[in-house]
C-alpha cells in the first residue's frame, strides 16, 4: 500500500505538471516541483531535530513511569475496552497503557508529549506483530484514531486566531471540538467493519456511550465561559498537565525506589534510537507530498470542486477554505500557512476562515503521521490504514463545513 501511494503521488504531480505546463503555459513548473523535493529533504532534517530531543526527553520519562508500574496500571484500568477492540494485545500488556497515555496527551493537545508516547506504543505493538513488515490489526486502529486527532482543547488555533486579531480567539471551539469528535468516531467504526470488531458489545457500548456523555458535559460547560476564560484555561490546563505528568512519574519513580536518573538516561538512549531510524521514511514521504504539493494538483482539484458546486446551485462560500483542507493530510506547515493566508485575505472571522481553523483544529496529518509511526518500526504495508484513515479526514471536514454553516452561515444553498 505504501510502495503505490507513493508512487501515485509521483504520477498525478508528473501528469498535473505536464497540463500545467502544455495548457496553461506554466514554464516554471518544472523548477518549482525540483526545488520542492530539496526543500521537503531539509525539512525532513528540521523535524528529525526536533523528534531527537522530545522523543529523548520524554522516552526517558516514560522509562522511569515504566519500571514504577505506572504503565502496568493505567492499562489494566481501560484495558476491557481496548482488548475488546485490538483483541491480539495480551491482557497486562504494556502497550495498554502506552495507548492510553498517547489518547490523553492527544485529547489535551499536548502534541510534543503524544508523538513519543505514541512511538513507543508502536513499537510496544511491534513486538506482538507477527508480521513485522505489515502493519497489524492493533497498530492500524491506533494509527486511525491518531490521526483522527480527537483534541479537546485546540490552543494551537486559539493562539493562530488571536494572532491575527480575532476579537474571540475561542468562537471556533465548539465547532473544533464536534468535527473532531466526528472524524475519530469515523475512523473507529471504519476500522471496526474492516475488522469486523463487535462494536455493539455491551463493554464497548458502555465506554463509548460514556466518552459521548463526558464529551457533551464538557462542551455544556466550557459553552457557559468566557472567551477571555476559556482561553486562560486552556493554556493553563495543558501546561498544568504536562509539568503534573512528569512530577507524578518522577515522585512514583522515588517512591517504588526507582533508580530515576539511570532509568531516564536508558529510555533517552532508546528515543535517540528511534529517531535515527525514522529520517529515511521521513524523507521519502515529505518528497512525494512536496512535488504533488507543488504540481499544482490541489489546485485543480479545488477548481473542480468550485465547478461542480456552481452547476449544482450549492453555496460557495466552504470552497474559499478548501485549500487548508485538501493540504493538511499531507503536510502540517503548509495547512497552516493556507489557513493564515485565508484568515489575512478574508479577514479573521470571515466565514472561509472560520472554516479553516476548524479544519485545521479537527483534522491531522495523515501521512507525516503514517510516515513517522510506521516508519519508527520499518513497517512497509499498511493495508486499510490509509482509506481508513483518510475516511475519518474527510469526515472531519465535511462535519466542519456543516458546523460552521450551523453556528456562523445564513444558509446552506444558494438558488432554492
Amino acid at each position: 500500500m505504501l510502495n503505490g501511494l507513493w508512487l501515485a503521488f509521483f504520477v498525478i504531480a508528473s501528469v498535473s505538471a505536464m497540463y500545467q505546463w502544455l495548457v496553461l503555459n506554466n514554464t516554471e513548473i518544472f523548477a518549482n516541483m525540483v526545488g520542492s523535493l530539496f526543500e521537503m529533504a531539509e525539512l525532513s532534517v528540521s523535524i528529525m531535530i526536533l523528534l531527537f530531543g522530545t522523543l529523548t526527553l520524554w522516552l526517558g520519562f516514560l522509562k522511569i513511569a515504566e519500571s514504577a508500574g505506572l504503565i502496568e496500571k493505567l492499562g489494566a484500568l481501560i484495558s476491557p475496552l481496548l482488548r475488546r477492540l485490538m483483541p491480539e494485545i495480551p491482557k497486562d500488556h504494556p502497550a495498554l497503557g502506552l495507548i492510553t497515555l498517547n489518547f490523553a496527551a492527544n485529547g489535551l493537545g499536548l502534541d510534543n508529549a503524544a508523538t513519543p508516547i505514541g512511538l513507543k506504543a508502536m513499537h510496544s505493538l511491534q513486538s506482538l506483530n507477527p508480521n513485522p513488515k505489515s502493519a497489524s490489526n492493533a497498530q492500524i486502529l491506533f494509527l486511525v484514531l491518531n490521526s483522527s486527532s480527537l483534541t479537546l482543547l485546540p490552543v494551537t488555533i486559539f493562539m493562530y486566531r488571536a494572532q491575527q486579531g480575532a476579537p474571540d480567539p475561542t468562537l471556533v471551539f465548539l465547532p473544533i471540538l464536534i468535527a473532531t469528535t466526528a472524524s475519530s468516531l469515523v475512523g473507529l467504526m471504519t476500522v471496526a467493519i474492516v475488522q469486523r470488531i463487535k462494536i455493539y458489545d455491551p463493554v464497548i457500548l458502555m465506554w463509548l456511550g460514556s466518552i459521548v456523555t463526558g464529551l457533551a458535559l464538557f462542551m455544556a460547560t466550557l459553552a457557559s465561559i468566557s472567551a477571555a476564560a476559556l482561553a486562560t484555561l486552556s493554556s493553563l490546563l495543558g501546561n498544568l498537565s504536562l509539568l503534573a505528568i512528569i512530577l507524578f512519574f518522577l515522585v512514583a519513580g522515588a517512591i517504588k525506589k526507582v533508580p530515576v536518573y539511570e532509568s531516564f538516561v536508558d529510555g533517552a538512549k532508546e528515543g535517540f534510537k528511534v529517531a535515527k531510524d525514522l529520517l529515511p521514511y521521513l524523507v521519502a514521504m515529505l518528497c512525494a507530498i512536496g512535488v504533488l504539493r507543488s504540481s499544482g494538483a490541489l489546485e485543480i482539484i479545488l477548481n473542480g470542486i468550485r465547478w461542480v458546486a456552481i452547476h449544482a446551485g450549492v453555496d460557495t462560500r466552504f470552497v474559499d477554505a478548501l485549500p487548508t483542507a485538501l493540504a493538511k493530510p499531507f503536510s502540517g506547515s503548509a495547512a497552516r500557512a493556507l489557513m493564515i493566508e485565508t484568515m489575512q485575505h478574508y479577514g479573521v472571522d470571515s466565514f472561509p476562515a472560520l472554516i479553516a481553523a476548524t479544519v485545521q483544529g479537527s483534522t491531522e496529518t495523515t501521512f507525516y503521521v503514517l510516515a513517522v509511526y510506521f516508519g519508527a518500526v520499518g513497517i512497509q504495508r499498511a493495508r486499510h490504514a490509509v482509506a481508513c484513515a483518510l475516511s475519518a479526514d474527510i469526515a472531519g471536514v465535511i462535519t466542519a463545513i456543516l458546523v460552521c454553516y450551523w453556528f456562523f452561515g445564513e444558509s446552506y444553498y444558494l438558488n432554492l
